[in-house]
């Protein structure tokens, strides 16, 4: 993403035989991690005794603060893999929330849910016609969008929820009646064998049973549509024609137009993709999680999605593990507050540690020195105290969320042409 725009032809995109290679390295670091993050997470567990670190309760929270926060770094994914920042996904959240809530409680959740998916369209429409048709600065039409959003929902709540049958239902203007529940899924048999093993605090057993219990075990029909939707835009952004031609428009999209390919139909594909999916996004909230529609209920998650898709370099499977991640410590601290938040501490400075030894192998001497540094003086505040401030607790999803980032920044690269101004026959 990127928060200046120009009119050069970006430079051409890399050859697609190199494709393969890449994403077969991709999928072998993500198991490595994947791995090597339960094996730490099991060794600290054991040693801290903060059994609730990866319990099923934990990683089905954890679920369902990733699930939006993923919809709406998948929904950037879409529009910025076709050359249009989308910083308006905060907005057509917002306004996936206000359908949702406002036809969720009149009709059905069902129709709430489409409706949702429709209003975060709509908003994905009118970023397009200002990026793609009009040529607006991505950045300017995205944070439009947002107060756009806002304060349209603002006013509409005001007029809908504020008087006559609504009021009655317990609506306001800063929130709408509840609507009914989307029906959850759980796997009989399966749920409780897992809970059984898990109350054994087995090492890596019974957290592995912890993991796929919080899997299996009251599963929002959203949240299994969410992971179909990362799937097949997988398969259909990497393993397609019509993929192929979307990301040539956000690597190159001079070159793709002398191929035949209409640019300008393929951003507005993506970007009203993307906004449907911030729509979706918007829906969990107001059906799942809370089962209305209340003022300011995002809370920036699509500025953290877009977060978890520059993590996940502008791909489906990191952006997952980023969003995961997230929820995760987002869960953590809302469930359990400082004590358990403490134990992480000490998976903190295992994780610095490593990261010292692989700079100092690289010979970058002074970033390993510095994280060698930090270790120690989380060591200590780990040794020296019994519980994280309160203070402290709150930021945990945010703070882990730019240690992340800064991690991870040297290895980003988003696509050529992202953001930049095309116009139709401009490399003639």
């Amino acid at each position: 993403m990127t928060a200046t725009m120009t009119d050069a032809p970006p430079p051409a995109a890399p050859k697609a035989a190199d494709a393969p290679r890449r994403s077969g390295r991709s999928l072998g670091q993500i198991l490595m991690i994947v791995a090597g993050a339960l094996l730490l997470l099991a060794a600290v567990r054991v040693i801290t005794g903060s059994n609730q670190l990866d319990s099923a309760g934990q990683v089905a929270a954890a679920l369902g603060l990733a699930v939006p926060i993923g919809l709406a770094g998948l929904a950037g994914l879409w529009s910025e893999r076709a050359g249009v920042v989308n910083i308006g996904l905060e907005g057509m959240m917002i306004l996936g929330t206000f359908g949702a809530g406002w036809i969720g409680w009149q009709t059905s959740p069902w129709l709430g849910l489409l409706c949702g998916i429709g209003f975060g369209v709509l908003g994905g429409l009118v970023h397009a016609v200002a990026t793609v048709t009009f040529g607006v600065d991505h950045i300017v039409s995205g944070v439009a969008v947002n107060l756009l959003a806002l304060g349209a929902t603002q006013y509409l709540a005001k007029l809908f929820f504020a008087g006559g049958k609504a009021a009655e239902a317990g609506g306001n203007p800063k929130q709408s009646p509840p609507a009914d529940s989307l029906p959850d899924i759980t796997v009989p048999g399966l749920s409780d064998a897992l809970a059984s093993i898990e109350k054994h605090h087995w090492f890596l057993v019974s957290d592995l049973a912890g993991i796929a219990g919080g899997l299996v075990t009251n599963l929002s029909v959203i949240t299994i549509l969410a992971v179909v939707l990362f799937v097949g835009s997988w398969w259909l952004l990497w393993r397609t024609p019509f993929g192929l031609r979307l990301r040539s428009c956000g690597e190159n999209p001079i070159a793709a137009e002398s191929l035949g390919v209409n640019v300008y139909q393929y951003k507005y594909a993506a970007v009203a993709v993307s906004g449907g999916l911030a729509g979706l996004g918007g829906a969990f909230l107001a059906l799942v999680t809370s089962h209305t529609y209340l003022e300011g209920q995002t809370g920036g998650r699509g500025y953290i999605g877009l977060a978890a898709m520059i993590f996940g370099n502008w791909r489906p499977g990191g952006l997952a593990m980023g969003a995961g991640l997230f929820g995760y410590s987002d869960a953590l601290q809302l469930r359990n507050g400082g004590v358990t938040v403490h134990a992480l501490l000490l998976l903190l400075v295992v994780l610095l540690v490593l990261l010292a030894g692989w700079k100092l192998y690289k010979k970058a001497h002074w970033q390993g020195g510095v994280s060698l540094i930090t270790a120690a003086l989380v060591l200590l505040w780990y040794l020296f105290t019994d519980e994280v401030p309160s203070d402290f607790v709150g930021a945990t999803p945010y703070v882990v969320t730019l240690l992340v980032l800064s991690l991870s920044a040297q290895r980003l690269r988003m696509p050529k042409a992202d953001g930049m101004r095309y116009r139709k026959g401009q490399g003639k």
